[in-house]
């Protein structure tokens, strides 16, 4: 500002310390959450403010015009339009799901806080998305699922070895066996469409004590009737007499 003579007058110390400590809460942070504190009594702030605390976040009332400044200097001008109102920031250094947690179960107790927006790194969040943030696992809970599908085969396998030499001798000949089993029965499992010989022998024994050689034997023709009979005499031109 210029005073009366037109010269400028000196920044305010005060205000040019809370702009750098702004700034500098901003550029540590990995999520910021603007909030409406309208309604809110000084005991329901610092009950707020105690319990992010105890997540290792910061929350603290700002000026807009301070906090527009500092935002420029970070390179956050799309702050610049959710500045209208009261305004109160949580600082999260760590997991950005954690105060955006922790804010939602404060509306849900109290129904006097509102959220104006926020920023996740570079980029700006709405109400909604901030609302969004909070439903998603925290980092610890993503880490332990990551572990737990790595370490699941892993912890079989280390059971077995942190096991007594006589258990460990065990189970590789319990897993020798199982192997040579396999092998064996694979082995003896004929080829499609072919039997073994000393199988085929075996089926056809008996087939062919059933049907033994039999030699035929032509049975002598016997005499028709009315042809001359066996016990007449032939002549000498091989006919037998006519009898009488």
């Amino acid at each position: 500002m210029a005073n009366l003579k037109g010269e400028k007058a000196a920044p305010n110390p005060e205000k040019v310390a809370a702009v750098e400590d702004l700034e500098r809460r901003l550029k540590a942070s990995s999520v910021v959450i603007l909030t409406d504190y309208r309604g809110l009594t000084v005991e329901e702030i610092g009950t707020l403010r105690g319990r992010l605390r105890a997540v290792n976040v910061d929350y603290r009332v700002a000026k807009n015009t301070l906090l527009a400044l500092a935002a420029k200097r970070c390179g956050l001008d799309h702050l610049s339009p959710l500045l209208i109102g009261p305004t109160a920031v949580a600082f999260g250094r760590d997991d950005p799901g954690v105060p955006a947690r922790v804010l939602q179960e404060f509306i849900r107790q109290f129904r006097k806080l509102e959220i104006k927006g926020g920023v996740l790194g570079q980029e700006a969040l709405r109400p909604d998305e901030v609302r969004a943030l909070a439903t998603l696992p925290s980092r610890a809970e993503l880490l332990a699922r990551t572990l737990g599908a790595i370490q699941s085969p892993l912890r079989a396998l280390v059971t077995i070895l942190n096991a007594p030499p006589r258990s460990l001798v065990q189970v590789l000949a319990a897993l020798r066996a199982r192997q040579e089993a396999q092998e064996a029965s694979e082995g003896a499992t004929p080829p499609a469409g072919e039997v073994p010989a000393q199988a085929a022998a075996s089926v056809d024994a008996p087939v062919q004590a059933a049907h033994p050689a039999v030699v035929e034997t032509v049975p002598a023709a016997a005499p028709a009737e009315g042809a001359p009979g066996g016990t007449g005499e032939t002549d000498k031109n091989g006919q037998g007499n006519v009898g009488e």
